[in-house]
């Protein structure tokens, strides 16, 4: 069941509105304000036309991460709103973002082409990362798809990689947790239904309100 607080969330992006969330629901306006006032329940057949009208399940996609590649953001050919977004096959509850893996230096886990999610804001302390697999920009700007480990200072780490030379004694300005990954194959299959979908919304020109 969705909860409320991502339906409020999601009504507050530019261009969403109650009286339009309702239209993509087909139900009457006041059944929104009821849903979020805990009056109404969702039925699970709503689930899906609110997911997609709230945009809840989008993810932007803000550039790439490297796995064998070394990306430079301020060189990186990328617009301020990213590369597009993805659809994932259930709502996010956290801000996230998303990158697309460049290179092969962590096979056979991560490939070239995939997509990673990794949480917006850095949730926990450097400390709390030695041994995982994240997404990390350096102090010096590069970005990369690594396992950090403990460097030989406390404010220092080396990013180790599955088929690569470790990167020794670096700094960390930003670290990216990851909460989903997706394969490319899989990426595709989700672009293809996104697109089925549209296409469909186009064909039949929206719904009509119940009474």
């Amino acid at each position: 069941m969705l909860d409320v607080r991502l339906i409020e969330r999601g009504l507050e992006k530019p261009g969403k509105t109650k009286g339009g969330l309702a239209a993509a629901m087909g139900v009457r306006p006041g059944a929104v304000s009821e849903i979020l006032s805990g009056l109404r329940l969702i039925k699970a057949s709503e689930i899906a036309p609110i997911m997609e009208y709230l945009e809840l399940n989008s993810v932007p996609i803000m550039g790439r991460v490297g796995a064998g590649a070394s990306i430079e953001p301020e060189y990186e050919q990328v617009p301020p709103e990213g590369l597009g977004e993805i659809e994932l096959p259930f709502p996010i509850a956290e801000e996230t973002i998303a990158f697309e893996v460049a290179g092969d230096s962590m096979l056979p886990k991560y490939e070239n082409g995939d997509i990673i999610v990794v949480y917006r804001e850095q949730r926990h302390p450097l400390s709390s990362f030695y041994g995982e697999e994240a997404a990390v920009r350096l102090k010096t700007g590069e970005r990369y798809l690594k396992t950090i480990e403990r460097g030989k200072s406390p404010s220092s780490v080396n990013l180790t990689s599955f088929n690569a030379k470790p990167i020794t004694g670096v700094k960390l300005e930003w670290i990216g947790e990851i909460c989903v990954t997706l394969p490319r194959g899989q990426i595709e299959r989700l672009r293809s239904k996104a697109a089925a979908r549209a296409r469909k919304a186009k064909a039949t020109g929206g719904r009509t309100l119940d009474k």
